[in-house]
């Protein structure tokens, strides 16, 4: 039996969307953070492991400005596949899902987020309205909560 490829919901953006520093998979010189479903489509997940340029002003620690760029990324790119799977579709290779930009971000930093490991972040919907989709999301690392945001994302036009 065949295993299941995984997409990732960035690599199903539309042409013009996937061109972002921190998520687009056709930006040469971006990070590439890639966010996926769960199995049971309740939450989505990203990981990764920064790489050292990334530090904040303690060496061993990440940058907060990264922090909240991961939340960002991930965040709309949840809010898209929360959105689409409300209308009852799946994630598949022919998708081109609609898009969600930030309207409002929230950061709470708990504890410093260490440099050299993987890092998870996981999103969930507090609400999810016809063109908004209020997300809770929290990033991890070593099994500890590091920080907590809430976003607003909102849909967008494909002519945006």
């Amino acid at each position: 039996m065949a295993e299941e490829k995984k997409i990732a919901i960035q690599d199903t953006y539309g042409e013009r969307f996937q061109h972002c520093w921190g998520c687009g998979p056709k930006n040469k010189e971006g990070l590439h953070l890639k966010s996926y479903p769960s199995e049971d489509g309740e939450r989505c997940l990203c990981q990764f492991i920064p790489d050292s340029q990334y530090t904040g002003g303690v060496p061993a620690n990440l940058f907060g400005g990264f922090i909240a760029l991961a939340f960002d990324c991930h965040g709309t790119a949840s809010a898209a596949w929360f959105a689409h799977r409300a209308k009852g579709l799946d994630l598949t290779e022919e998708t081109v899902i609609g898009r969600f930009i930030t309207a409002r971000l929230e950061v709470d930093f708990k504890k410093p987020t260490p440099m050299n490991e993987e890092i998870t972040i996981e999103a969930q919907v507090e609400e999810l309205g016809e063109r908004k989709v209020i997300l809770q999301m929290e990033m991890k690392a070593g099994g500890d909560l590091r920080a907590k945001a809430r976003m607003v994302a909102v849909a967008v036009k494909d002519n945006m």
